[in-house]
């Protein structure tokens, strides 16, 4: 075998023996944190403990600040500094407070283990460099009024009217929430150069994958109702973390709202308004789990808990 030869049988065998494109693996949260647990008094290390618990290594941060005084389900402006910074120190991670007047974010950051390149045009998200794969993660905190489950429920919330069908309530939810969707998509949709896509946080309306009538008849849910929000995220290509390990909301429900009332309290209705979607090409769910208080309720228990929130989180691979 000459030498040209020799080598072109040296790389093939090179190519053969390749190891395939590196496999990612992250650890995404959301995570509200009801500033830091400052509405309740307690103490920004009680925030540091849960995320460290959750083994998390990006996390979508609502209620950074603490709530407005007064503070109405009409008008709940967030009142001094972000605690983002505190936390980020503490775990030694990067972080990014979304400081624009958008309706889609209400006092929210990003905290990352991974270097922070820079946030998008509408400060809805930023960009991420994870081992040198490009991560974009969005991080939200939607409009909490009208709150359409208590206006199904009778449960006044401000002066939102009750409502009576799914039907009433979808349009309802897609008034409140719907250009938020749509701009975050778009905003998914525009970053080409994306590994992966993440949108994360408290999006103050449930899944329909959760009122469905599995759920109606286990006595969850009060009817059933193709919420608006995620069934535009799941036709867009995302993937509910949660329900993918999850899939049946029955036996599984994934509570995250709320921990300081009981399932029992006339004035409240428990459901899950906390999540990680996901959008990637191969993308594997490897686990998934709520953070909170106590058992059966959460997955990874942390006490004391800090939030009237709790966590969720979820391992992927892409």
């Amino acid at each position: 075998m000459n030498a040209a030869g020799l080598a072109i049988f040296l790389g093939a065998m090179m190519a053969l023996t390749a190891p395939a494109s590196a496999e990612t693996t992250l650890t995404m949260m959301a995570y509200n944190i009801w500033g830091g647990g400052g509405n309740e008094g307690k103490p920004v290390d009680e925030t540091v403990a849960v995320i460290k618990a959750a083994g998390a290594d990006i996390i979508s941060v609502s209620e950074t600040r603490l709530e407005g005084d007064p503070c109405t389900a009409d008008s709940c402006p967030p009142r001094g500094e972000s605690v983002a910074v505190k936390i980020a120190e503490a775990l030694g991670f990067h972080y990014y407070d979304q400081t624009a007047q958008n309706s889609a974010i209400w006092a929210n950051a990003i905290i990352s283990r991974y270097p922070i390149v820079k946030p998008t045009a509408d400060d809805l998200g930023v960009s991420i460099n994870v081992d040198g794969r490009l991560v974009y993660v969005f991080s939200v905190n939607l409009d909490d009024a009208p709150y359409q489950p208590y206006q199904l429920l009778n449960i006044e919330y401000g002066n939102a009217p009750f409502l009576k069908t799914a039907e009433e309530a979808i349009k309802s939810a897609e008034e409140t929430r719907g250009k938020s969707f749509d701009a975050l998509i778009a905003d998914a949709d525009a970053a080409k150069d994306a590994a992966a896509v993440f949108i994360a946080g408290d999006f103050n309306e449930p899944s329909h994958l959760d009122w469905t009538e599995a759920t109606v008849k286990a006595g969850l849910q009060p009817l059933p109702v193709a919420w608006p929000g995620t069934t535009k995220l799941e036709q867009a290509g995302f993937v509910d973390t949660f329900r993918a390990v999850f899939p049946d909301a029955a036996a599984k429900p994934g509570i995250t709202w709320t921990p300081t009332s009981e399932v029992s309290d006339p004035e409240d209705h428990h459901d899950r308004i906390d999540f990680v979607f996901a959008r990637a090409p191969n993308l594997k769910v490897l686990s998934a789990g709520v953070v909170g208080e106590k058992a059966p309720d959460a997955d990874i228990v942390v006490t004391p808990w800090p939030s009237d929130h709790r966590a969720v989180v979820a391992k992927v691979q892409f």
